[in-house]
């Protein structure tokens, strides 16, 4: 999934984000064949050899040290989560086969947790963004289009970004769609960075690179990010619009999981319209209670 190839894909793509007056190079006066910097010219940047990021950029070189790492991301004017990225590109050692897993399960004490907040959506993800859990309101406000128990059913299970470049529901209940798809997949590229031999998350970005035209324009951009807290403006089709805060809280366990939770500010309209959804599941499920099998009125003895 993500190989050399990969390493040098990101290289050309940053490289040709540059021109050389952002960098304090006199652009030549011959014309130029290729976007951005040349090799040439990003080699003296970050104090290397051409012939030497020639090899980096072509995958012939895999034991680039923490200093050339820094000096090229620093010659390319990287953020911090591009550079945590350039790193992970740059060490395919550390991708290794691993024997396939079972689905993963929430924990209960998690699954507790969740279901204890009524008043606040709540979602548990894997680092694939497979939903695992979420509790009634986190449903309600994501996919109540999905059953409920979906996430219970590893052939079944929702994943939210799949659900964001693929599913319609999910397209109109974001107001601006477009930057949320971005962000997705920059926060996707991550981690696909990270976890190299996880042939799931290799499987999604397959899925989603034939599925989606728009996925697969913004994949070969090569974006990354890491997005764990912010906002989300939604347009519900029950509440209306809502804009919510969310926070990506990672799990103390070493599963790998971590818990999305949205709240809205106090006293605004968007809280308003979240206590409204609250509220309709609310009695939604005590409408679902009455109504189950074991708690009907017997029928009536007509002996």
């Amino acid at each position: 999934m993500e190989t050399p190839t990969a390493l040098g894909e990101f290289l050309r793509n940053r490289r040709a984000q540059l021109r050389p007056e952002d960098v304090g190079l006199n652009p030549s006066v011959n014309r130029r064949r290729v976007p951005g910097l040349r090799r040439e010219e990003l080699a003296m940047l970050a104090g290397v050899s051409v012939t030497y990021y020639t090899r980096l950029e072509q995958g012939q070189s895999t034991n680039a040290s923490d200093g050339v790492l820094d000096a090229l991301a620093q010659a390319l004017r990287l953020n911090r989560d591009e550079h945590a990225h350039l790193r992970n590109l740059a060490r395919p050692e550390r991708a290794k086969r691993v024997p396939a897993v079972r689905p993963e399960r929430v924990r209960a004490a998690t699954r507790h947790l969740i279901n204890a907040m009524t008043r606040v959506p709540a979602v548990v993800l894997d680092r694939r963004n497979d939903v695992l859990a979420w509790n009634p309101l986190g449903h309600a406000l994501l996919a109540g289009h999905l059953a409920p128990d979906s996430p219970d059913l590893p052939a079944e299970r929702p994943n939210l970004t799949r659900l964001l470049f693929l599913d319609p529901h999910t397209r109109e209940l974001y107001m601006y769609w477009d930057e949320e798809a971005r962000v997705a997949l920059a926060a996707l590229r991550l981690v696909v960075g990270r976890h190299p031999e996880d042939q799931r998350l290799a499987q999604l970005v397959g899925q989603l690179t034939i599925q989606s035209p728009t996925f697969a324009a913004l994949w070969s951009r090569h974006p990354v990010r890491n997005c764990t807290v912010g906002s989300k403006s939604f347009h519900h089709p029950l509440v209306g619009a809502m804009e919510l805060n969310f926070e990506s809280m990672r799990l103390s366990d070493e599963s790998g999981h971590r818990t999305m939770l949205y709240s809205a500010e106090p006293g605004s309209a968007s809280a308003a319209a979240l206590d409204l959804l609250a509220d309709t599941v609310a009695a939604s499920r005590l409408d679902a209670l009455r109504t189950a099998p074991h708690l009907a009125a017997p029928a009536p003895d007509r002996r």
